[in-house]
């Protein structure tokens, strides 16, 4: 759970960072991803990232000078959804072809380097989707250094190649169609297929074949990472005073730290109870990070003020604007209190990663909204306070690493993640205080045992849901009417992509006979077998 700022405000310019402070420097030795809206552009930075070279995602309708601000070792233009010859495609500006860098094309991007570059797309007579093996025409070409002769790969495509631009040959097909071109002079190559997806097996080769055309050097640590945010924060904070919205969450803990090795007792950090807390959470929380951590908590139960603001709704994204709205107030009026005592209160810091950055940005080409995140967008402008957000350009893994360098406990770096919104997502139609309660104690049911059953630490998350359905059951021999509760449990990287995990039996049975005989008003458990995608991971 990170802080649930500015629901209403999550329209933002991922390459205009106004009133952030950026961990971004010029030194650091960047790839960047243009974006024309594939939901797999996230996994390309990710491949990228392990192998130790920063990369960085930004729209394809990014002005070329925001992009040449990044002073990029090589570009990389993603697959998306679109044909490239339809009237409203996403489209970058051309002259990021003329950058001198060199580029890889994948999907839609070798289709975007074909067309702007003088060549012919068509739609394909037979679209390929899935696995495919591809043949190496030319094995020369440094972007198929080490790779055998024949590959197995992912499709996911309708159009293809007609035509080459001038000077561009075929390095790679399939039994189908084209899939792999070069212009070695242009330092452009570009491939059919993702290598970014497991479906690809050797796709990290061809992934760091690229990353050796760019030199790039592979420095990018968690120390290195380190060493500049903290350098970063104390120049651009210099004297002045930090708040950081804080949760107990791995995600709002590492910025916190992070921030206080910089600036020390100038950060105070606001822990607010929005009465959708996880049970006991209020307390442990400030336990943990006062006693592990040595941060300065302001403790503040607001859960009345949340819960009665929260009455009568059913609306997820309406609970969501209604807790990021609400946590607005609370959270000013305590800011305005410790500027008080502080004498001034300038940065604000907030635990916003970077797949919070790339769900809620929506212009034309970049990946699809699915639904508002709680960090992502600007404050009310009568808060006055610059942003400094050190993990918006990184992964919950990259997080946890950074954690660790930082020699934070693992108990709280390995907790799972925990939506902003709290249990009011977990809770289906109304939330009130009566069933709070009720989910409340059936999620630590489900949390001891998958604890107990020693998977916690290999699960992404686990959990239960309030489902506004009652049915009939029998307890003792007397008729009962209680709710139903669901149970939830994925594997995932990083959220943006998941797989249910197929939970022992006998777990079930326990989370299972736990739950209806200690949990008074629940009566049915069901168990969650949905990946993501279709479904999302929470349940609103």
């Amino acid at each position: 759970m990170r802080p649930v700022f500015a629901q209403a405000f999550c329209r933002f310019r991922l390459y205009t960072p106004s009133r952030r402070l950026q961990n971004w420097s010029v030194d650091t030795q960047t790839i960047v991803i243009l974006d024309f809206g594939s939901q797999y552009t996230q996994l390309i930075a990710r491949r990228i990232r392990e192998q130790n070279v920063f990369s960085v995602v930004l729209p394809c309708t990014a002005p070329l000078a925001a992009i040449q601000a990044y002073h990029p070792a090589g570009l990389v233009l993603s697959g998306g959804p679109s044909s490239v010859y339809d009237a409203d495609a996403p489209a970058a500006d051309p002259r990021v072809l003329e950058l001198g860098v060199p580029t890889l094309g994948v999907c839609y991007g070798l289709h975007f380097i074909v067309h702007h570059m003088g060549g012919r797309v068509r739609s394909a007579a037979k679209r390929e989707y899935g696995h495919a093996e591809v043949t190496i025409e030319d094995p020369s070409t440094p972007l198929f250094a080490g790779l055998p002769s024949s590959i197995q790969v992912w499709m996911s495509h309708g159009d293809e190649a007609e035509q080459l631009p001038q000077g561009f040959h075929r390095i790679a097909v399939t039994s189908n169609a084209l899939a792999g071109i070069a212009n070695e002079e242009k330092k452009i190559w570009a491939v059919q297929f993702h290598p970014e997806v497991h479906h690809t097996p050797l796709g990290p080769q061809l992934i760091s074949n690229f990353l050796k055309i760019c030199d790039a050097r592979g420095d990018w640590t968690p120390a290195r990472f380190i060493e500049s945010t903290v350098a970063s924060v104390r120049e651009k904070v210099g004297a002045g005073h930090v708040i950081c919205g804080l949760s107990g969450g791995v995600d709002s803990s590492v910025a916190a730290v992070l921030v206080h090795k910089a600036i020390g007792d100038r950060l105070t950090c606001i822990f607010v109870n929005n009465g959708v807390l996880r049970k006991n959470e209020f307390e442990s929380v400030q336990k943990h990070l006062r006693d592990k951590l040595g941060l300065n908590i302001v403790a503040v139960d607001s859960s009345e003020r949340f819960l009665s603001k929260l009455a009568g709704v059913t609306e997820p994204e309406k609970k969501r604007k209604i807790i990021g709205n609400e946590f607005i107030a609370v959270f000013d009026d305590e800011a305005n209190r410790i500027a008080q005592k502080s004498g001034g209160v300038d940065w604000l810091v907030q635990g916003t990663l970077y797949p919070d950055v790339i769900e809620s940005s929506s212009v034309k080409g970049p990946s699809q909204t699915i639904k508002s995140h709680h960090n992502v967008g600007g404050l009310p402008e009568r808060m006055k306070l610059k942003l400094i957000e050190p993990l918006r350009d990184l992964f919950k893994d990259e997080v946890r690493r950074i954690g660790r360098d930082l020699g934070m406990p693992e108990d709280i770096l390995g907790r799972q993640p925990f939506p902003g919104p709290g249990l009011a997502v977990r809770i289906l139609g109304e939330v009130t205080p009566e069933r709070v309660a009720l989910l409340q104690s059936a999620d630590e049911i489900v949390v001891s045992e998958i604890k107990a059953a020693g998977l916690y630490n290999k699960i992404w998350q686990s959990f239960a849901v309030l489902l506004p359905v009652m049915s009939v059951g029998v307890m003792g021999d007397q008729r009962t009417y209680a709710y139903t509760c669901a149970i939830r449990a994925v594997h995932s990287e990083d959220g943006m992509t998941a797989d249910w995990v197929e939970l022992p039996a006998e777990l079930l049975k326990r989370i299972s006979g736990r739950i209806v005989n200690e949990v008074r008003g629940i009566n049915r458990v069901v168990y969650d077998i949905t990946s993501k995608p279709p479904g999302t991971i929470e349940w609103e």
